[in-house]
C-alpha cells in the first residue's frame, strides 16, 4: 500500500466517503455498512468522510453505530464538516460542532472542513468567524487538521487560500470528465492547490457514478483495455496527480467496496495507453446531450424545492434516455419520480436549487429540457 506523504496517519491514499451509503428505504442499511467498513479497515485503509447534511443527518449516526462504536479510535480517521445552513452566527458554531461529535460518537475529528466553500457562502463564513472558530477547536485538540471543501472557480479558491494560509488541506471535485470543464475547472482548481502547497482530498472521482455506468461507445473503449473496472480507471486517474492525499469514493454496496479496494490497495497511476483511452471516453461524452449532475442532492436537501421535484432523479432519467435510449427511463420518470412529487414542468423557476448546486448547473434550464423530453 502506498504511504501517504502528506499525512502519515492516513493509511494509503483511498477514503470511504459516507454520502452514498447502502440504504433500505430511507434508512441506512447498517448491517451492510458494518461489513463494508470491516472490509475497508481489514484492507489496511482508515479514512472516513462524512457531513451533517449527508443522508439528512443519518450518515453521522451510522458512523457511530458502524465505525466509532466498533473500532478503537486509533484504528480510524474521521472527517466532518461545518455546513452553512446549520449556523447563523458565531455563537451557533460550537454547539453545532459538539452535536456532531456526539452524533459520530467521537471526542475529536481528525479533519474538520469548512464545507462547500464558494463565492455564494464564503462571506457568511467570514462574517460568523467560522474559520477562526474552527482554528480554536484545533488549538483545543478537538480537531487535528483544519481545511475546506470547495465548489467554485479557481480564482475564488485562490482568494480564500490567500486570505487563510492556515488552511491545511483542500477537498475538491476532481475527475477526468471535469478535468477541463469550464464549470467545475478541476484542473485549474487543482493547480491553485499546488500553487499554495495544499494537499488535496478528492471528491466525486467517478462523478456520482457517471464514470461507472458509461454509454456503450465509451464503455467499449475501456473494455478494450482488458484491465480493471470503469470505476478503477476513474479512481486511478484522480489519484495519479502529485498533490493528491486521498481519493474518496462513496460506496453503497460490497461489490463497489471490493472493486475499489482492488484498484487502490496496490495503487498504480494510469499508464499512457490508459490515459489515451480516458481521453477518448471524454470525447464520447462531449458528443452526448447529457446533464452533468452528480446526484449530491444539495438541490433538494438544502434548498427544499417548493414544488418537491426530485431534481437529481429527473436528471438521471433524462441522461439514461439520452445516452442509452432506455425506455425504462420514461417508466421510471412517470411512475416513480413524479408520483407524489413535482414533475419537471412544475418548476416555478425560483432558482433556490441553483444557489446551492456545487456544479453551478443551470437547473431551471435543464428542467425545461426534461419537460420537453418527458412531456408535461
Amino acid at each position: 500500500m502506498k504511504d501517504n506523504k502528506f499525512f502519515p496517519e492516513i493509511h494509503g491514499n483511498f477514503g470511504f466517503g459516507c454520502m452514498r451509503l447502502p440504504m433500505i428505504g430511507d434508512e441506512v442499511d447498517k448491517e451492510q455498512f458494518c461489513k463494508m467498513a470491516d472490509a475497508f479497515v481489514e484492507a489496511g485503509f482508515n479514512y472516513f468522510d462524512t457531513a451533517h447534511g449527508y443522508i439528512n443527518g443519518k450518515s453521522e449516526l451510522a458512523i457511530k453505530d458502524c465505525v466509532s462504536s466498533r473500532y478503537d479510535r486509533s484504528r480510524f480517521l474521521l472527517t466532518d464538516k461545518l455546513t452553512a445552513p446549520y449556523f447563523n452566527k458565531q455563537e451557533d458554531i460550537r454547539p453545532f460542532f459538539e452535536s456532531q461529535l456526539r452524533a459520530c460518537g467521537v471526542d475529536y475529528f481528525d479533519f474538520y472542513l469548512m464545507h462547500a466553500q464558494a463565492k455564494t457562502n464564503y462571506q457568511k463564513f467570514k462574517d460568523c468567524k467560522a474559520y477562526e472558530t474552527a482554528y480554536e477547536f484545533k488549538k483545543e485538540g478537538l480537531i487535528k487538521h483544519f481545511g475546506i471543501s470547495f465548489h467554485d472557480k479557481a480564482d475564488v479558491l485562490d482568494m480564500i487560500l490567500t486570505e487563510h494560509p492556515e488552511v491545511e488541506v483542500v477537498q475538491i471535485q476532481f475527475n477526468y470528465l471535469d478535468y477541463e470543464s469550464a464549470s467545475v475547472e478541476s484542473r485549474k482548481v487543482y493547480e491553485v492547490c499546488v500553487k499554495h502547497g495544499k494537499p488535496v482530498l478528492v471528491m466525486e472521482p467517478v462523478k456520482g457514478g457517471s464514470l461507472v455506468n458509461l454509454p456503450k461507445a465509451a464503455d467499449d473503449i475501456l473494455r478494450a483495455l482488458g484491465g480493471g473496472s470503469n470505476a478503477s480507471y476513474a479512481l486511478r486517474f484522480a489519484a495519479g496527480f502529485e498533490q493528491m492525499a486521498v481519493v474518496l469514493s462513496g460506496m453503497s454496496n460490497m461489490e463497489q467496496m471490493r472493486d475499489n479496494i482492488s484498484a487502490m490497495r496496490d495503487f498504480k497511476p494510469l499508464d499512457e495507453v490508459e490515459r489515451r483511452a480516458v481521453d477518448k471516453v471524454c470525447e464520447v461524452f462531449r458528443g452526448l446531450n447529457v446533464i452533468p449532475c452528480t446526484a449530491c442532492k444539495y438541490c433538494i436537501e438544502e434548498s427544499h424545492c417548493p414544488k418537491d421535484i426530485l431534481i437529481p432523479g429527473v436528471f438521471s432519467a433524462y441522461n439514461v434516455l439520452e445516452a442509452f435510449h432506455d425506455w425504462n427511463a420514461n417508466f421510471y420518470y412517470n411512475n416513480v419520480l413524479t408520483q407524489g412529487h413535482g414533475a419537471a414542468g412544475d418548476c416555478i423557476k425560483c432558482g433556490k436549487c441553483e444557489k446551492v448546486c456545487p456544479q453551478h448547473l443551470p437547473i431551471r434550464q435543464y428542467l425545461e429540457q426534461a419537460k420537453q423530453r418527458f412531456g408535461k
